[in-house]
């Protein structure tokens, strides 16, 4: 079995930061609701700053932080993907096509049979 590093230890500072970060964010908004008379391009500077702020404090913090290093894990993974070539693609796509057409067809031809043993030859109704 694997030993699996999972730390759920946090700081007192990296709550202050995640709370800054969704302070910042409401406060950008807010901000932008106060701010209703002012000029639209002075509003938008506002949210932007809030947001920008709230970032900042997001990434500084050790979630943040811990975030950052499992996004760049994930682009490196991303990039070993081998994919397949575009004929295989195109077989793939051929097979799940047919098999789809396949299963329709048999699924009609189980649908009209039980249709016509339910109520042809059980309750002898015509439909």
């Amino acid at each position: 079995m694997a030993q699996n590093d999972i730390q759920t230890i946090s700081t007192g500072q990296d709550k202050l930061m995640l709370v800054l970060a969704v302070a910042f964010a409401i406060g950008g908004a807010i901000a932008y609701q106060v701010l209703s008379a002012e000029d639209f391009f002075i509003r938008l500077g506002v949210v932007l700053l809030g947001v920008g702020l709230a970032v900042a404090s997001f990434l500084l913090s050790q979630t943040g932080k811990r975030f950052v290093g499992f996004a760049k894990d994930s682009v490196n993974e991303a990039k070993r993907v081998v994919w397949p070539t575009r004929k295989e693609g195109m077989q793939m796509t051929g097979v799940v096509f047919v098999f789809v057409l396949i299963m329709s067809i048999y699924l009609l031809l189980v649908d009209k049979t039980l249709e016509w043993v339910f109520y042809d030859l059980i309750l002898g109704w015509a439909i």
